[in-house]
């Protein structure tokens, strides 16, 4: 048993690049600011059941990631990196139940190439960095896929059940979405029908539900109807046209973009699950043809719905590869595009890059250094795949370099230091001897557009003494500070309200003074 865990600590050591960082952090809006906002106020509020925004009940979601924040910052303290310790041990799990599928669905030889696919894919990496729901939920929805597929094995009341609960938790993650995979998975499901009949599946659903149950109950004593309704209205507003309404072949373009660097070899890797009668089909093509279908045809599309077929489509990828490795035929013109194409392709990207694009893109030293070393490692690795490579060692130097050039992304900050310019304000802002320690208000009022309330939630996160929104800035008593977009003009007409700090990054938004 020590020599299985050790192997296993050996090979969750190889993602240790790719998974943590500890250089400073710095929250999006949205969604992650938001939810991190919500979680703040859990803690400084002890309403652990209504998610609030600026004193008022937030309806259209669950608090389920707001809960898990706030409740890891109880325990391991009110800092970032234990706001994205959820994110972070779904992530370790999602690459372990994915080294587990390929075990089952390919076989245990390479099996960490899956995981390491995964971990490298533009999608999976950007939200494995976020403090959202949306990697824990797609985690869920792998785990329902393993526990599926596991269901003829020795412990299969254990797996049926497993299947149950991870619908429940699933919900309490991204309420009706969980329909999707459900549906995608009906092929599979018709041939494991009796997983209906068991007892064993409906004692796991129940206790997958038991915290959506618990949280439901408790708020509606405070609702005028059931919270199943507010969710619904949400669920209804995304089904309808919107900002985020896309035509139905936006997944045709944005799953390749999202998913390279291995979008062609996953196509590949689909196209040859289509042979398969076997249950690798049903799970390896069939399972994400139906998803994508299903999400193209919902009115709402965003880039991380395809997130949770983010480990089934890494299968494919390996199978991809594999394909194009051992088939004669396509081997010498995908050795040249990987070898001598894809390396130059890169090399041009740095030219224009710094001939073009670096003096209107504001990069640091720091993250300039880490972009361009990422890019340049990952063409030198590819550069060197040979035509007379043994195909394990081909596998390699191709998973390599995206390997490298992930690691040296994460360490960049790009995809954890989100808001890095406002971070740096607001630290400058934390040490002026007038907001020292002082609690600052927010007026509300000033929330007028996307733009002031993107602005506004990072502005908020980063002030240390975050104090209660307010209607309007005549409320301010004598020597209060509050974060509005006063204009300079109105300080003619009131001159009781000082501006004690404004820039351009924090811009429309000021540090006043009620005097």
């Amino acid at each position: 048993m020590w020599k299985i865990n050790f192997k296993l600590f050996l090979k969750l050591l190889i993602f240790f690049p790719l998974i943590f960082y500890f250089g400073k952090r710095s929250y999006l809006a949205y969604d992650e600011g938001f939810y991190a906002l919500q979680a703040r106020w859990i803690l400084e509020k002890g309403n652990w059941t209504i998610p609030l925004w600026w004193g008022d009940f937030n309806l259209d979601r669950t608090i389920g990631i707001q809960f898990l924040i706030a409740k890891s910052q109880e325990i391991f303290g009110e800092n970032l990196f234990a706001a994205y310790l959820p994110t972070t041990i779904s992530s370790i799990v999602m690459l372990i139940i994915t080294h587990k599928l390929h075990e089952e669905l390919i076989g245990k030889k390479f099996a960490i190439a899956s995981p390491l696919i995964l971990s490298t894919t533009f999608l999976w990496f950007d939200y494995s960095h976020l403090a959202t729901q949306d990697l824990i939920y797609s985690c869920l929805v792998t785990i329902g896929i393993f526990s599926i597929v596991k269901t003829n094995s020795k412990k299969e009341l254990v797996y049926i059940s497993l299947f149950g609960i991870w619908i429940g938790l699933a919900f309490m993650m991204k309420t009706f979405l969980v329909a999707v995979p459900i549906t995608s998975l009906l092929p599979y499901l018709i041939k494991k029908k009796y997983i209906f009949t068991s007892k064993y599946f409906w004692l796991g659903l129940i206790i997958g539900f038991i915290p959506f149950i618990v949280w439901s109950t408790s708020i509606n004593t405070f609702l005028d109807k059931n919270i199943i309704f507010h969710l619904l209205d949400k669920f209804n507003n995304l089904s309808e046209e919107n900002t985020f309404t896309n035509p139905f072949y936006y997944y045709l373009w944005n799953i390749p973009v999202t998913f390279l660097p291995w979008s062609i070899f996953s196509i590949i890797g689909l196209v040859h699950g289509l042979k398969s009668k076997n249950s690798q089909g049903f799970i390896l093509f069939y399972f994400p043809l139906i998803l994508i279908i299903l999400i193209s045809s919902f009115s709402t599309k965003t880039p991380y719905y395809p997130l949770q077929i983010s480990s089934i489509l890494s299968l494919n990828a390996f199978i991809g590869i594999k394909y194009l490795i051992e088939e004669k035929r396509f081997k010498f013109l995908f050795i040249f595009i990987s070898s001598r194409v894809i390396p130059l392709l890169v090399v041009t990207i740095i030219f224009i890059y710094f001939l073009f694009l670096k003096a209107t893109i504001n990069f640091n030293l720091r993250e300039n250094t880490f972009l361009i070393s990422g890019l340049i490692l990952f063409a030198l690795a590819w550069s060197f795949i040979k035509k007379s490579q043994h195909s394990s060692k081909m596998i390699s130097i191709l998973i390599i370099g995206p390997y490298l050039m992930t690691s040296c992304f994460l360490q960049s900050g790009l995809f954890t230091d989100r808001s890095r310019e406002i971070r740096e304000t607001m630290e400058n802002i934390s040490s002026l001897k007038t907001s020292n320690n002082r609690i600052i208000k927010v007026d509300k009022s000033s929330i007028i557009n996307t733009t002031t309330h993107s602005k506004i939630i990072r502005i908020a996160l980063l002030t240390p003494n975050l104090g209660e929104g307010i209607d309007n800035i005549k409320t301010l008593k004598s020597s209060e500070l509050a974060w509005s977009i006063f204009p300079k003009e109105d300080q003619t007409k009131d001159t009781s309200i000082k501006i004690i700090y404004e820039n351009e990054v924090i811009f429309p938004w000021k540090l006043i003074k009620k005097i």
